[in-house]
């Protein structure tokens, strides 16, 4: 891996000023409802009850920043913003940011032996989008598999769309910068080729080298709102996001997600989720994996 310093690296994700988190009071009956329901009106997400605790963990740490001293005067903030900064700020709270390279190597291996040699014997661009990417390991992990397989000379070929709705995540997802730690599931071969090591005060750090990182086209995307612009794909990969959403909105979801993929296309979703019950017109292929018919 080529080493990289501060001087040259791409800009870091600053960290917010420290501010002590004082532990709130428990979210009453009726903050939780509003909430809850502002949650899954505006994002698909579904608190359950029983998450009150949760909630409270989550937006500790908002209030401090903001220097509140309640619940209540947070959700008065809630109800006069008009620019949606603060809905932003509100899902980056509640959300799980929790992802890694080459999760569920089960899809990576269907992408490397039947998604990425069809993509090698087609004409043309091909769409791949990373719906949910969070922090950009797997976004990043699909690039390396194609220019592993593929050559990077044909990543041209390649479309690769990363999407989110937390612009925390993506700041770090553009930024390409990791705790060395999370290296352990990559070959050693694939982070010399593909990793750049750092130096000096990133020491202890690694980083996408660049030229990789401006070919995912990032971009903060809320699946609750159109994306009929976001183009067509040969698979889509929206893994652990659906299990935030009922049953209704995971329909909804999966209906828009067909209307986007090519005919034959592939739609990735995580192993600890599954469209049983879930009104679809896909065809199931294996756990997780599921095809537009041709």
């Amino acid at each position: 891996m080529n080493g990289i310093s501060r001087r040259t690296a791409a800009p870091r994700v600053a960290d917010p000023p420290a501010v002590e988190a004082q532990p709130a009071r428990l979210v009453s009956g009726s903050e939780f409802a509003e909430i809850r329901d502002l949650a899954y009106r505006t994002f698909g997400l579904d608190l359950k009850r029983g998450k009150e605790a949760l909630v409270t963990a989550r937006l500790s740490k908002r209030l401090a920043a903001l220097g509140l001293g309640t619940i209540g005067e947070y959700l008065e903030i809630l109800r006069r913003d008009r620019t949606g900064a603060e809905l932003t700020s509100l899902i980056d709270a509640l959300a799980t940011n929790h992802t890694s390279f080459q999760r569920e190597p089960q899809h990576f291996e269907l992408l490397r032996t039947r998604i990425l040699p069809a993509i090698a014997a087609s004409s043309g661009r091909t769409g791949i989008w990373s719906a949910g990417c969070s922090t950009g390991e797997e976004p990043y992990t699909i690039l390396m598999h194609a220019a592993d397989a593929l050559g990077e000379q044909h990543l041209a070929k390649l479309r690769l769309l990363a999407t989110d709705i937390s612009n925390k995540a993506l700041a770090e997802a553009r930024a390409g910068i990791y705790p060395l730690d999370k290296l352990a599931d990559l070959p050693a071969e694939w982070r010399k080729r593909f990793l750049q090591k750092g130096v000096g005060d990133l020491k202890g750090s690694f980083r996408i080298r660049p030229d990789l990182v401006s070919k995912v086209e990032f971009s903060r995307l809320n699946l609750m709102e159109p994306f009929e612009n976001a183009g067509t794909f040969r698979v889509i990969f929206c893994r652990n996001v659906m299990i935030y959403f009922d049953k209704r909105t995971q329909e909804q979801l999966v209906r828009r997600f067909t209307a986007r993929l090519e005919p034959g296309g592939w739609l990735l979703i995580g192993h600890s989720e599954g469209l049983m019950g879930v009104k679809n017109d896909l065809e199931y292929v294996m756990p997780a994996v599921y095809r537009r018919p041709v």
